[in-house]
Formats: structure tokens, C-alpha cells, sequence
């Protein structure tokens, strides 16, 4: 493992909690930074810090990623080798209806990341980008090389240029960077806005649950675990300027993932049906051969042991 200190943009969401964990038992020096805004109940990214704090090797720095004066205190005062940047806005339903808060966080904030990484001299440079920039695709499964110009959300929108904005670093400055489109992230601590949290959550209360569509929409749902040796991957993989895909690269049917929640709950689920939602693709579909030859990424945990896990860890967190 790569023994160079790292920061973390983002480190008290779902995904950002998950790693720092992992790179702090590998005795990793690791800064976080994240401004635990109130897109959802903020006591959740307090608890994640609390935990991340125990170790000795954890430094973390509440702040905004828009708020360069800050940053730049951060990267001056370490000796900082990597970046993960994962601070984001997320939800592409939100996005739509306050669109300029994502342009805000995801395209300034991202510059302002890659100006004092080039600046501070980082050797590797890890951007979250997100399958949602392939936007509506008859062809699948969704590989790197496929068109990218017409998304379907601001949030995408925001994704993508993301990623045009690392490449103009990398031409520029010759920085390493890995941009990884995550597909569907869920598990433990996962975020409560998004659906596999929402439907274990309602499911085990008894409370119905809104269906979008007719129940044919299929994503690439993909255990947290398996996104995080991803990022550890593109982390002690660092080469050019490359595009990655990290799904389970096996897509589900919104009524089998409803069907799979109910058999590891426990209960049946009262649904809603309603429609479709603007900026939501019908499929998502991860074609995972570059992850694999580059980064040894190999995800391992399928759709049914990953529910079962969260399903366990929701009953230990709010049911005891």
C-alpha cells in the first residue's frame, strides 16, 4: 500500500467514511475534510468523524472545499501525496431542482482541489465521478470509451465536467489521474436519501415505498466494500489520465432489488407506484475490463449477500 499521506475530500460521507476506515487500520496517514453540510441529518457525518477520530493517524479539517483560502492552509501545512476527491454534491433528483449550488460545489470546488494539488505538488489525483454521465444508453454494458455529451441532470452535468477539468490538469501539469464513475453505491452507513436505504428503512417499518416506473428501470448496484478497493486501486495504480468504471458490473431490476429487500427484511413491501422521474436513466450496466487490468479491481459481493449485510447492519443500528 501506497505510505504516502493522503486527504480525503468528503470524508464524512458513505463512501469517504468507508475508505478513510480501510486506509487508517492499513496504518495510512490520512486527513479528512468535509463541511458536513445538511443535505441529510448532519449527526450522521458527526458520528463517522467521532468514529474515523479514534485513530491516531486520522486528522480532520471541517471546512468547504469552495473555500480556497482554507484549503490552501491545509495542503501547505502537509506534505500531502495523494488526493481523493469525493466532496460533492450528489442526488441527480435535487440537482434539477437547485442546480446552481451543484455547479458551485462540484465544478468550483473541484478546481480549487486540483489547483492546490498541482500547486502543493500531489503525485496522484482521485476523482468520484459517477455513471450518471453516460446519460440514456440503448447500448450496454457502459464502457469508458462510449459518448459522454448528453446529460441528463445538472448533477451529471457537474460529473462530467469534473473530469474535463482533471484532464486539462493532467495535459497541463502532467498530474496523475483516475477518474472513477461509481455505479450505484450502497451498504452499512449508507446514505438515507437513496433508495436502498430508503426501502430497507420502510420495508422493516411497515411504511410504503414509492416505485418510479413500472418496475423494469435496472441499476448496477454496488457494495461499498468493492468501491473502496477500487479507489485503493486507482491510489496505488497511478498512471496517465484514465477513465474507470467500478460497478458489480451485474444489473438488477428495480422489482427484483424490491424482492431481494423483502426476503432479507423479512416483510412485504406496500408499494406505490408512480412515475418515472426526470434525469433518471432506465438502465445502468458497468462493463469493468479496464478497472480490472489496471487496478486489480474485482468486485466479489453480489446484490443479495450486499443487502443481506446492510439489512443486518440497519437491525443492529435502529432496531436495538
Amino acid at each position: 500500500m501506497n505510505r504516502d499521506t493522503i486527504l480525503i475530500t468528503g470524508a464524512g460521507g458513505f463512501i469517504g467514511g468507508h475508505l478513510c476506515e480501510y486506509l487508517l487500520q492499513q496504518g495510512i496517514n490520512t486527513i479528512g475534510v468535509d463541511n458536513i453540510n445538511d443535505y441529510y441529518d448532519p449527526s450522521i457525518k458527526e458520528n463517522t468523524i467521532n468514529r474515523l477520530s479514534s485513530y491516531d493517524e486520522f486528522e480532520f479539517f471541517r471546512t468547504d472545499i469552495r473555500n480556497f483560502e482554507a484549503l490552501d492552509s491545509i495542503f501547505g501545512n502537509h506534505e500531502i501525496g495523494t488526493v481523493v476527491h469525493l466532496a460533492a454534491m450528489a442526488g441527480v433528483r435535487s440537482s434539477i431542482e437547485n442546480p446552481s449550488v451543484y455547479t458551485d460545489v462540484n465544478v468550483n470546488g473541484t478546481h480549487n482541489v486540483l489547483q492546490l494539488s498541482v500547486t502543493n505538488g500531489v503525485r496522484n489525483f482521485v476523482f468520484a465521478s459517477s455513471s450518471s454521465v453516460y446519460g440514456e444508453r440503448q447500448e450496454v454494458p457502459f464502457r469508458e470509451e462510449d459518448r459522454t455529451d448528453s446529460p441528463l441532470s445538472p448533477y451529471a452535468a457537474s460529473k462530467k465536467a469534473g473530469e474535463l477539468l482533471a484532464y486539462s490538469y493532467h495535459s497541463l501539469y502532467d498530474i496523475p489521474v483516475s477518474c472513477l464513475r461509481f455505479f450505484t453505491v450502497y451498504g452499512p452507513r449508507g446514505r438515507p436519501d437513496m433508495a436502498p436505504f430508503i426501502f430497507i428503512d420502510r420495508i422493516s417499518r411497515g411504511i410504503p415505498i414509492r416505485q418510479y416506473g413500472d418496475g423494469t428501470s435496472q441499476r448496477d448496484y454496488t457494495y461499498v466494500s468493492d468501491i473502496v478497493q477500487g479507489i485503493v486501486g486507482a491510489i496505488e495504480n497511478p498512471r496517465s489520465y484514465d477513465i474507470y468504471n467500478l460497478g458489480n458490473s451485474n444489473p438488477a431490476k428495480l422489482s427484483d432489488f424490491i424482492q431481494i429487500i423483502e426476503e432479507s427484511v423479512g416483510k412485504k413491501a406496500e408499494i406505490e407506484v408512480i412515475g418515472a422521474q426526470p434525469g433518471d436513466v432506465q438502465k445502468t450496466y458497468a462493463d469493468v475490463t479496464r478497472a480490472k487490468k489496471y487496478l486489480g479491481y474485482e468486485p466479489k459481493i453480489s446484490l443479495r449477500e450486499g443487502i443481506s449485510r446492510t439489512v443486518v447492519w440497519y437491525n443492529e443500528e435502529y432496531e436495538s
